[in-house]
């Protein structure tokens, strides 16, 4: 999609030297194309029945919460350690430069409900792999599917998405 890919820029030796950092926030500031993509993930999902729309931290909860109010379901948060005020669930994961963990409250979804997880980009697929874990491991929920702005394909993060269905509105 070319309009998107018009606003996304890269931004060289991001975080540390030798990675190519994809920087959404000409993306967001252009609400004719950030209104494009709430549409088109409406389009996709609103007869899907889903409850629940699940965002990861921090840029997947700009998408979560516009997707979750465009389709009438609930958003939930998934955050670093100590963000969320109340009793949480926790995955600790392998980064190729350490560990990190990720936390839901303990209370975010109801049994049976119906989920779509979004996150701004899937590159690795490390994040999402502990994201997922996370989730059917604490709660008896449907995952419908994992849905992301963007993805980095020559990365290979699609292989770590547990038998999902992955939706990418643009694919590097």
């Amino acid at each position: 999609m070319k309009e998107i890919k018009e606003y996304i820029r890269d931004i060289p030796d991001f975080p540390k030297e030798g990675i190519v950092f994809k920087d959404i926030s000409p993306l967001l500031n252009h609400s004719d194309t950030f209104n494009r993509v709430i549409e088109m993930w409406k389009e996709r999902y609103a007869n899907h029945g889903i409850d629940t729309v699940v965002g990861v931290e921090a840029r997947g909860f700009v998408f979560a919460a516009a997707v979750a109010y465009a389709i009438g379901a609930g958003c939930v948060m998934i955050r670093k350690p100590r963000k969320l005020p109340y009793k949480t669930f926790s995955k600790t994961y392998d980064l190729e430069y350490g560990t990190d963990t990720l936390e839901v409250h303990q209370d975010a979804i109801d049994p049976g409900n119906k989920v779509l997880v979004i996150d701004d980009v899937l590159a690795t697929g490390g994040t999402m792999e502990a994201v997922l874990e996370l989730l059917m491991d604490n709660f008896k929920c449907e995952l419908v599917e994992v849905t992301f702005l963007m993805e980095l394909s020559f990365l290979g993060g699609r292989d770590k998405m547990k038998n999902l269905p992955v939706y990418s509105l643009v694919s590097y």
